[in-house]
């Protein structure tokens, strides 16, 4: 019984790639052009972050089409953090929060936007991390993607310390899956992307009628996503416009960041699933399908692919063949690791992640055993009832 329930997700799984390919030919968002260079504003939530801001900070200055300074916006908690000296040394403005309570990420755009807002208005707002650092063009780039139209685009997230070790590695290919499974598939057939992290801009006027920040689970960007979805934002994935992140280097890192990403994704999708239900019946529009192309369904074939393994397992330990079980259990173990080594093979040729050579073989072996916990990682985000935030140390 437990077998065929893997079956089943198998099949759902199959079926759902498919689908999600096909009927999305008919559903593409219309776009209108926008000429000229917009005014712009960065945000870059950076509390306790001395440390690192100076790099973004840098490469702000240094793009082939320039930010200019003041409308840069540092969001910090206290006067003595060391990043308000770096910030007000690059001719920043730095905006100190109010309600320490709430830590999350959303929270503290909600904040800073609603202080700059009374004084100031632009047509689009950038947000990154203050580990980010910015490819020398990758200002003139993602503006393509607005002057085609997109109200909300997402970069090419590579890596800065993907040669770090093998976990640095391996959490850096989880965003080239993301890409090259999930948004690079979008944009061809139409789709809303998925955006994960920073590394994107929004439009001044979704800006102006969300006056703040509506966004506040522990997986903002996937909320944004979901609301993308919902309401037909043309959302585009640029892979020219490059930008560099920090990735964890310990692996209880990635648990804790695994669990909070899972969490937020059930949350958010608990929130706005109904709603596209609602509105496709309403005015179909088809949020759903749109929203149904991706990963997921991969993720669905491999859940179902290990629930078979251990549905095979104890049917035959329950007949008192324990040496077949074992066997076939390390058979089909091996067939499933050599699957996922062989994606992420294609994985490290096709994306822009510079791995040394001994980094990269090391990647390839280690990464299918990093994959199959996201198992536990989705089990503990849903018997955990309050998963909190936590913060990630960055070097230098």
């Amino acid at each position: 019984m437990v077998a065929l329930l893997g079956l089943i997700l198998v099949v759902m799984g199959a079926g759902w790639w498919f689908y999600g390919g096909r009927v999305l030919r008919k559903n593409r968002l219309e776009l209108t052009p926008k000429p000229g260079t917009p005014t712009r504003a960065v945000l870059i939530p950076a509390r306790d972050e001395g440390a690192v801001i100076e790099g973004l900070l840098q490469s702000l200055q240094e793009q082939t089409l320039p930010v200019p300074m003041r409308d840069v916006y540092v969001i910090v908690e206290r006067a003595d953090d060391p990043t308000v000296r770096i910030a007000e040394r690059y001719g920043t403005r730095v905006i100190f929060r109010t309600n320490l309570k709430r830590q999350r990420k959303g929270y503290a755009l909600d904040e800073a936007l609603k202080q700059i807002l009374p004084r100031w208005r632009y047509d689009l707002y950038f947000i990154f991390d203050a580990d980010n650092i910015l490819a020398k063009d990758y200002m003139e780039r993602i503006l393509e993607s607005y002057a085609k139209g997109y109200q909300l685009a997402t970069g090419y997230r590579n890596s800065k310390n993907a040669n770090a070790n093998v976990v640095a590695a391996v959490s850096s290919l989880t965003f080239s899956m993301i890409n090259v499974l999930g948004n690079k598939n979008r944009i061809k057939k139409g789709a809303n992307v998925i955006f994960s992290g920073t590394g994107c801009y929004v439009d001044g006027r979704l800006i102006d009628k969300w006056q703040g920040w509506p966004f506040h689970s522990l997986t903002e960007d996937y909320e944004m996503s979901l609301y993308a979805t919902l309401h037909s934002i043309p959302t585009f994935y640029n892979e020219e416009a490059e930008f560099y992140d920090e990735q964890p280097t310990r692996y209880r890192q990635t648990v804790d960041q695994r669990v909070r990403w899972i969490k937020g994704y059930f949350s958010a999708r608990r929130k706005y699933i109904p709603l596209m239900r609602k509105r496709k019946r309403a005015q179909n529009i088809g949020s759903i399908k749109r929203e149904a192309i991706g990963v997921r369904p991969i993720i669905m074939m491999l859940v179902g692919v290990i629930i078979m393994i251990v549905g095979l397992l104890v049917e035959l330990c329950l007949r008192g063949e324990v040496a077949m079980a074992i066997g076939l259990v390390i058979a089909l173990l091996a067939v499933v690791y050599l699957v996922l080594m062989f994606i992420t093979l294609e994985m490290v040729k096709r994306e822009k992640i510079k791995l040394r050579k001994q980094i990269k073989w090391r990647a390839v072996l280690f990464n299918p055993l990093y994959l199959v916990t996201y198992i536990p990682c989705a089990l503990r985000a849903l018997l955990v009832r309050d998963v909190k935030w936590k913060k990630i140390e960055h070097g230098k």
